[in-house]
Protein backbone atom coordinates (compact mmCIF):
# COMPACT_ATOMS: atom_id res chain seq x y z
CA UNK A 1 0.00 0.00 0.00
CA UNK A 2 2.54 2.46 0.81
CA UNK A 3 4.23 1.57 -2.67
CA UNK A 4 1.16 2.30 -4.35
CA UNK A 5 0.91 5.94 -2.54
CA UNK A 6 4.54 7.03 -2.74
CA UNK A 7 4.65 6.05 -6.71
CA UNK A 8 5.62 8.78 -8.94
CA UNK A 9 2.32 8.86 -11.02
CA UNK A 10 0.21 8.84 -7.43
CA UNK A 11 2.17 11.56 -6.21
CA UNK A 12 -0.25 14.10 -7.09
CA UNK A 13 -3.17 12.57 -5.27
CA UNK A 14 -0.80 11.19 -2.33
CA UNK A 15 0.12 15.20 -2.08
CA UNK A 16 -3.71 16.48 -2.44
CA UNK A 17 -4.39 13.88 0.80
CA UNK A 18 -1.28 15.05 2.81
CA UNK A 19 -2.24 18.66 2.28
CA UNK A 20 -5.77 18.10 3.42
CA UNK A 21 -4.69 16.28 6.45
CA UNK A 22 -2.21 19.45 6.73
CA UNK A 23 -4.87 22.10 6.59
CA UNK A 24 -6.65 19.86 9.54
CA UNK A 25 -4.05 20.42 11.68
CA UNK A 26 -3.08 23.53 10.97
CA UNK A 27 -6.92 24.71 11.72
CA UNK A 28 -6.68 22.96 15.29
CA UNK A 29 -3.54 24.68 16.38
CA UNK A 30 -4.78 28.01 14.96
CA UNK A 31 -7.90 27.23 16.84
CA UNK A 32 -6.10 27.37 20.62
CA UNK A 33 -3.74 30.02 19.77
CA UNK A 34 -6.60 31.86 19.41
CA UNK A 35 -6.64 32.65 15.43
CA UNK A 36 -8.75 31.05 12.45
CA UNK A 37 -6.98 29.43 9.29
CA UNK A 38 -10.77 29.57 8.00
CA UNK A 39 -11.04 33.31 9.00
CA UNK A 40 -8.34 33.98 7.52
CA UNK A 41 -8.27 32.41 4.38
CA UNK A 42 -11.51 33.53 3.87
CA UNK A 43 -10.65 37.24 4.38
CA UNK A 44 -8.03 36.95 1.57
CA UNK A 45 -10.88 36.49 -1.01
CA UNK A 46 -12.39 39.53 -2.67
CA UNK A 47 -16.10 40.00 -2.42
CA UNK A 48 -18.03 38.37 -5.54
CA UNK A 49 -21.48 39.56 -7.03
CA UNK A 50 -22.48 35.82 -7.46
CA UNK A 51 -24.64 36.17 -10.36
CA UNK A 52 -25.42 32.79 -10.25
CA UNK A 53 -28.09 30.19 -9.06
CA UNK A 54 -27.33 29.74 -5.60
CA UNK A 55 -30.60 27.22 -4.94
CA UNK A 56 -29.43 24.96 -2.11
CA UNK A 57 -31.65 22.48 -3.11
CA UNK A 58 -29.95 18.59 -2.57
CA UNK A 59 -31.21 17.06 -5.91
CA UNK A 60 -28.24 16.73 -7.35
CA UNK A 61 -29.47 14.72 -10.19
CA UNK A 62 -29.13 17.71 -12.92
CA UNK A 63 -26.83 19.84 -10.74
CA UNK A 64 -23.77 19.24 -11.84
CA UNK A 65 -23.08 21.15 -15.03
CA UNK A 66 -20.50 23.58 -14.95
CA UNK A 67 -22.00 27.29 -15.12
CA UNK A 68 -21.96 29.35 -18.70
CA UNK A 69 -17.66 30.07 -19.21
CA UNK A 70 -17.98 32.74 -21.21
CA UNK A 71 -17.94 36.25 -20.41
CA UNK A 72 -15.94 38.50 -18.01
CA UNK A 73 -17.57 37.14 -14.93
CA UNK A 74 -17.15 32.94 -15.90
CA UNK A 75 -14.91 33.20 -12.67
CA UNK A 76 -16.95 34.79 -10.47
CA UNK A 77 -19.82 32.38 -11.90
CA UNK A 78 -17.43 29.52 -11.53
CA UNK A 79 -16.56 30.44 -7.79
CA UNK A 80 -20.45 30.75 -6.94
CA UNK A 81 -21.42 27.72 -8.70
CA UNK A 82 -18.48 25.89 -6.31
CA UNK A 83 -20.36 27.62 -3.04
CA UNK A 84 -17.96 30.35 -2.34
CA UNK A 85 -19.46 32.49 -0.18
CA UNK A 86 -22.02 30.80 1.30
CA UNK A 87 -19.56 27.93 2.80
CA UNK A 88 -16.21 28.32 4.38
CA UNK A 89 -13.64 28.51 1.87
CA UNK A 90 -10.66 26.23 4.14
CA UNK A 91 -14.09 23.39 4.09
CA UNK A 92 -14.58 23.74 0.14
CA UNK A 93 -10.38 23.43 -0.02
CA UNK A 94 -10.92 20.55 2.28
CA UNK A 95 -13.87 18.74 0.50
CA UNK A 96 -11.84 19.38 -3.00
CA UNK A 97 -8.38 18.08 -1.91
CA UNK A 98 -10.02 15.18 0.00
CA UNK A 99 -12.31 14.26 -3.42
CA UNK A 100 -9.55 14.53 -5.71
CA UNK A 101 -7.06 12.83 -3.73
CA UNK A 102 -9.59 9.62 -3.17
CA UNK A 103 -10.94 9.95 -6.67
CA UNK A 104 -7.53 9.89 -8.17
CA UNK A 105 -6.29 7.13 -6.41
CA UNK A 106 -9.17 5.14 -7.41
CA UNK A 107 -8.68 5.18 -11.01
CA UNK A 108 -5.11 4.04 -10.59
CA UNK A 109 -6.06 1.63 -8.51
CA UNK A 110 -8.36 -0.23 -11.09
CA UNK A 111 -5.94 1.12 -13.83
CA UNK A 112 -3.07 -1.20 -12.40
CA UNK A 113 -6.11 -4.18 -11.60
CA UNK A 114 -7.39 -4.20 -15.25
CA UNK A 115 -4.24 -3.10 -17.55
CA UNK A 116 -1.36 -4.33 -15.14
CA UNK A 117 0.03 -0.78 -14.27
CA UNK A 118 -0.47 2.70 -13.44
CA UNK A 119 -1.03 5.49 -15.54
CA UNK A 120 0.56 8.75 -16.03
CA UNK A 121 -0.71 11.19 -13.08
CA UNK A 122 -1.04 13.79 -15.33
CA UNK A 123 -3.62 11.20 -17.28
CA UNK A 124 -5.12 9.85 -14.16
CA UNK A 125 -5.29 13.72 -12.86
CA UNK A 126 -7.98 14.81 -15.39
CA UNK A 127 -10.67 12.51 -14.66
CA UNK A 128 -10.14 12.71 -11.14
CA UNK A 129 -10.97 16.71 -11.51
CA UNK A 130 -14.04 16.21 -13.57
CA UNK A 131 -15.18 13.77 -10.61
CA UNK A 132 -13.93 16.11 -7.79
CA UNK A 133 -15.29 19.56 -8.85
CA UNK A 134 -19.46 18.45 -8.82
CA UNK A 135 -18.22 17.12 -5.48
CA UNK A 136 -17.29 20.01 -4.16
CA UNK A 137 -20.57 21.77 -5.27
CA UNK A 138 -22.50 18.74 -3.80
CA UNK A 139 -20.97 18.34 -0.31
CA UNK A 140 -20.81 22.67 -0.03
CA UNK A 141 -24.46 22.25 -0.56
CA UNK A 142 -25.14 20.16 2.25
CA UNK A 143 -22.87 22.31 4.26
CA UNK A 144 -24.22 25.43 3.70
CA UNK A 145 -27.54 24.01 4.74
CA UNK A 146 -26.23 22.80 8.01
CA UNK A 147 -23.89 25.79 9.09
CA UNK A 148 -25.60 28.19 10.75
CA UNK A 149 -26.61 30.94 8.47
CA UNK A 150 -24.91 33.84 10.68
CA UNK A 151 -21.37 31.59 10.33
CA UNK A 152 -21.71 32.38 6.64
CA UNK A 153 -22.91 35.34 6.32
CA UNK A 154 -21.20 37.32 3.26
CA UNK A 155 -20.07 40.50 4.76
CA UNK A 156 -18.36 43.54 2.50
CA UNK A 157 -14.76 44.34 3.14
CA UNK A 158 -15.89 47.51 2.83
CA UNK A 159 -18.02 47.65 6.33
CA UNK A 160 -14.42 47.07 7.83
CA UNK A 161 -13.63 50.48 7.22
CA UNK A 162 -13.97 52.73 10.99
CA UNK A 163 -13.63 49.22 12.41
CA UNK A 164 -10.91 49.00 15.75
CA UNK A 165 -8.75 45.97 14.85
CA UNK A 166 -6.05 44.51 17.06
CA UNK A 167 -2.53 43.20 15.92
CA UNK A 168 -1.84 39.66 16.25
CA UNK A 169 0.55 38.77 14.31
CA UNK A 170 4.34 40.77 13.43
CA UNK A 171 4.64 44.15 13.93
CA UNK A 172 3.08 46.59 11.20
CA UNK A 173 5.21 48.82 9.06
CA UNK A 174 4.81 51.30 6.03
CA UNK A 175 4.86 48.05 2.95
CA UNK A 176 4.92 45.84 5.75
CA UNK A 177 1.11 44.66 6.72
CA UNK A 178 0.92 42.17 9.71
CA UNK A 179 -2.30 40.39 10.32
CA UNK A 180 -5.10 41.96 12.78
CA UNK A 181 -8.15 40.58 14.46
CA UNK A 182 -11.51 42.54 14.11
CA UNK A 183 -15.33 42.07 14.79
CA UNK A 184 -17.74 43.60 12.20
CA UNK A 185 -21.03 44.20 12.56
CA UNK A 186 -22.54 40.51 13.77
CA UNK A 187 -20.16 39.75 16.03
CA UNK A 188 -17.95 37.78 13.63
CA UNK A 189 -14.05 37.62 13.74
CA UNK A 190 -12.24 38.43 11.03
CA UNK A 191 -8.27 38.15 10.16
CA UNK A 192 -6.98 41.11 7.72
CA UNK A 193 -3.56 42.28 7.20
CA UNK A 194 -3.03 45.85 8.38
CA UNK A 195 -0.29 48.48 7.65
CA UNK A 196 0.37 52.30 8.87
CA UNK A 197 -1.59 54.73 6.87
CA UNK A 198 0.85 57.36 8.03
CA UNK A 199 4.60 55.56 6.49
CA UNK A 200 6.57 56.80 9.94
CA UNK A 201 3.70 54.95 12.30
CA UNK A 202 4.68 51.43 13.25
CA UNK A 203 2.21 48.54 15.25
CA UNK A 204 3.20 46.00 17.26
CA UNK A 205 1.49 42.66 18.68
CA UNK A 206 -1.05 43.75 20.76
CA UNK A 207 -2.00 47.03 18.75
CA UNK A 208 -5.38 48.51 18.33
CA UNK A 209 -5.79 49.80 14.60
CA UNK A 210 -8.74 52.34 13.45
CA UNK A 211 -8.96 51.20 10.07
CA UNK A 212 -9.52 53.87 7.61
CA UNK A 213 -9.11 52.58 4.07
CA UNK A 214 -8.64 49.53 1.82
CA UNK A 215 -6.02 49.10 -0.85
CA UNK A 216 -6.62 45.83 -2.44
CA UNK A 217 -5.97 43.24 0.07
CA UNK A 218 -4.26 45.42 2.96
CA UNK A 219 -6.05 47.70 5.13
CA UNK A 220 -4.41 50.55 6.39
CA UNK A 221 -5.20 52.18 9.43
CA UNK A 222 -3.73 54.72 12.46
CA UNK A 223 -3.53 53.97 16.20
CA UNK A 224 -6.97 54.15 17.98
CA UNK A 225 -7.54 57.39 19.31
CA UNK A 226 -10.28 56.21 21.15
CA UNK A 227 -9.16 52.86 23.29
CA UNK A 228 -13.32 52.19 24.13
CA UNK A 229 -14.11 51.92 20.98
CA UNK A 230 -12.27 48.63 20.34
CA UNK A 231 -14.73 46.43 18.04
CA UNK A 232 -16.67 49.18 17.66
CA UNK A 233 -17.83 51.39 14.55
CA UNK A 234 -16.58 55.31 15.17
Amino acid sequence: MIQFLLASQNMPFTVALVLMLALALLEGVATVLGAGLSDMLDSLIPDLDLDVDVDLDLDLDADVDLPDAQGPGAMTRLLGWLRLGEVPVLMLLVIFLTAFGLFGLGIQSLANTYFGGLLPGGLAALPALVCAVPVVRGLGGVLARIIPKDETEVVSEGTFIGRVAVITLGEAASGKPAEAKLTDQYGQAHYVMVEPDRAADRFGQGTEVLIVRQRGAVFTGIANPHPGLTDAEV
